[in-house]
């Protein structure tokens, strides 16, 4: 299976090594690790709940025997929550070829493509407990024990492979410091650019609108509609439920949709693909590891759920009063995929705020991660070939943040 991003090894067999090394190091604790609260939580609703029991019970015993899946993972879902309860005290560590940035996706897997499984991850009280797991997560990975992986060892941060992976001479950090001047891996998962690393485009010209995100690019949609059947094969974009039906959502109409993807090394703040004022900024809880059923077993791979998860996932919406007229309103949408523990919006941006393009307006604080630019109808002129996804591209190019997006029309 193709992984983009960097998220998870590309190669099934690296995965399942990864995966046994996980299995050995919590056997070796037996039963002397407690299991962290929210796990215990997690553990009760099971217990009490007749629905949420089998639907965790039978995604595990879907998961297909065959070559494709070499190795059973997970035989129970005593040895899923205790698995899970691993992840709680460890961070993300570097590799050159089988890295595992989503440790919590690793595990699960499998299990997100089975029928019971695109059922449990679509249930409000299994969702609800994910987003407990994940809040206990991210409190560890906000702290200064996390830091444990910026060191210099192969699966370290600070190696020579990952330094490279990484760019890290483009961000602000500190050299001399043993951890780089982070205080956290979260810290550094949203490390900012040094001055002057991603120059605005044109920053006089608000013809010229730039890349929200350093990503690339997924999806890049015209016509759009504001009801659409968005869990079907094609994922078409739907409006109204994407922008959570806010009351803007007709103003898109007939619009354009592009969407681009973040890497685990690429940067994860948010800046303004325009100059305007701030209408609405807000986030909204959706769901997490539900994928779409359409993509059968390729449901599995995150990636190519994307446009299905801009309307159920959890995400914030920020939508701009471009200064330019023929712009108009536009909505910046960050989704969160997998195990993405916020989208954190900038404090600033409120309604009635002017940003100036290029600003920074929020950021991913962990996770995979993609995102969406909306536009009016008749509001583009075009998008630069690079902006385009080109089909069954192997190496899709990485569009830089602040960098060309797209034209406005003509006014």
């Amino acid at each position: 299976m193709r992984r983009q991003g960097g998220w998870l090894p590309g190669s099934q067999d690296d995965l399942e090594a990864w995966l046994a090394g996980h299995r050995k190091r919590v056997a070796a604790r037996g039963g002397q690790v407690k299991l962290h609260p929210v796990i215990g939580e997690f553990q009760a609703l099971i217990d009490s709940d007749p629905v949420v029991r089998m639907y965790l019970n039978e995604m595990i015993a879907q998961v297909p025997r065959n070559r494709q899946y070499s190795k059973r993972h997970l035989e129970s879902v005593q040895q899923m929550l205790q698995l899970i309860n691993e992840v709680l005290t460890m961070a993300p560590e570097y590799s050159t070829d089988a890295m595992v940035v989503l440790p919590l996706g690793a595990i699960l897997d499998w299990t997100m493509s089975t029928p019971a499984g695109f059922a449990a991850f679509r249930d409000r009280r299994i969702n609800a407990m994910i987003k407990k797991i994940l809040g206990a997560w991210c409190e560890f990975l906000s702290g200064s024990d996390s830091r444990y992986v910026l060191n210099d060892s192969p699966s370290g941060w600070k190696g020579e492979a990952a330094r490279r992976a990484i760019g890290i001479e483009q961000y602000h950090y500190d050299p001399e410091d043993e951890y780089w001047g982070f205080t956290s891996w979260n810290d550094f998962f949203t490390r900012r650019l040094a001055d002057g690393a991603r120059p605005v485009a044109s920053p006089d010209d608000d013809s010229v609108i730039v890349s929200a995100c350093e990503s690339t690019p997924y999806g890049l949609a015209t016509n759009v509609q504001l009801q659409d059947q968005f869990w079907i094969k094609s994922q078409p974009y739907s409006l109204q439920d994407m922008l959570v039906n806010d009351q803007s959502a007709g103003q898109f109409a007939g619009g354009t949709v592009y969407q681009a993807f973040l890497s685990a090394t690429n940067y994860h703040r948010w800046h303004s693909p325009v100059a305007g004022t701030i209408v609405r900024a807000f986030v909204h809880e959706g769901t997490y590891y539900s994928e779409a059923d359409s993509e059968g077993a390729g449901a599995a791979e995150p990636q190519y759920s994307q446009s299905y998860l801009a309307h159920v996932a959890t995400r914030a919406v920020i939508l701009i009063e471009a200064d330019n007229p023929v712009i108009g309103l536009s909505a910046f949408v960050p989704v969160g995929m997998s195990e993405v523990s916020s989208c954190m919006i900038d404090p600033k941006i409120r309604p009635g705020y002017h940003v100036a393009k290029g600003e920074e307006i929020g950021y991913f604080q962990f996770g995979g991660s993609t995102h969406c630019l909306v536009f009016r109808p008749g509001a583009i002129a075009g998008f630069p070939l690079t902006a385009i996804p080109q089909p069954h591209d192997p190496h899709p190019p990485l569009v830089r943040v602040r960098s060309p997006l797209a034209t406005a029309a003509p006014g």
